[in-house]
């Protein structure tokens, strides 16, 4: 069974010309309403300061609100914040907890938050990337509440989650990792970057890398690390923007990339973590493909 989350205050989250815009979460909604899975969206909670604050600092979301209450603006070049942003990534974040919960005590085998504003990119006490709450992280978080001691993030978006990484990287007890085109947006993500147990894997790979590739490095690199850290549950960050009519990405993946990669993760879960996982949205900018993509791999969670 499957947990489609969703955050309606989203819309409030909205910056004229941004390609993260409302019209993503949309066009994915619309198209599972039609796809024949028999899937509804159900609105999700914000989440609590309690499990926000064990990924953020308290006086970093502060700071969010206050820009928020002020009318908003950017606060990087890429990063926006209006007067609802703050209910928008609150809900975001509360989707992935509700999953997390949903799947813990059995009620769902997984759970799809298909939520925004995205969440990868956000720091411990910084916003960038379109993202000012770490969507992921706070599931990780809330696992973590529950006495789930090994979590490992996958993150298969077209730019490397820094955000993620720069909260976990310490941490013995949680597994991330992520391909991801490099050089480019955020800098981060090299192969170097192991963190300080061999608890991150990374690979990076050229523009117009395809489905090869990207599904060669996450079998044969990246699924063998999964196996030795034997992870108890698996959280996705789940980014679409490497398709290859994404406007941003340039990875050059197809749907049926997509669905072969969902293929993978759903037997590491079978494998590792008693077939849970919990996916959030991350990037994706191309309308139709990052529908199709979304439907490709619910319909191999489905199964």
């Amino acid at each position: 069974m499957i947990a489609l989350l969703a955050n309606p205050a989203h819309t409030g989250h909205r910056a004229e010309g941004h390609p993260e815009r409302p019209e993503r979460v949309t066009a994915i909604l619309d198209a599972i309403a039609v796809c024949g899975l028999g899937l509804t969206p159900e609105p999700a909670p914000a989440v609590s300061d309690a499990v926000l604050h064990r990924v953020h600092d308290a006086r970093y979301v502060a700071m969010l609100d206050r820009a928020a209450a002020s009318g908003g603006g950017y606060l990087d070049a890429d990063t926006y914040i209006t007067p609802d942003s703050m209910v928008a990534a609150r809900t975001a974040a509360g989707a992935v907890v509700e999953g997390v919960d949903r799947v813990l005590d059995g009620r769902a085998q997984h759970a799809v938050a298909v939520v925004r504003p995205p969440g990868h990119h956000a720091e411990h006490a910084r916003a960038m990337g379109f993202c000012l709450l770490n969507n992921v992280a706070i599931g990780v978080a809330a696992a973590r509440g529950k006495n789930i001691r090994r979590v490992a993030v996958l993150d298969f978006d077209v730019h490397h989650g820094n955000g993620t990484q720069h909260s976990f990287e310490n941490d013995a007890e949680v597994f991330y990792a992520s391909t991801h085109r490099y050089p480019f947006y955020p800098g981060t993500g090299s192969a170097g970057e192991r963190g300080a147990h061999d608890n991150v894997v990374n690979v990076p790979l050229p523009m117009g890398s395809g489905d090869r590739a990207v599904l060669g490095a996450w079998e044969k690199k990246i699924g063998p690390a999964l196996a030795a850290f034997r992870p108890a549950f698996l959280l996705v960050s789940a980014g679409f923007d490497a398709h290859r009519d994404d406007p941003l990405g340039g990875l050059a993946v197809t749907t049926d990339g997509y669905r072969a990669l969902a293929g993978l993760i759903k037997s590491w879960a079978d494998a590792h973590s008693h077939g849970r996982t919990v996916w959030a949205l991350e990037g994706g900018y191309e309308l139709e493909a990052l529908a199709d993509s979304v439907i490709a791999c619910l319909g191999v969670l489905e199964t």
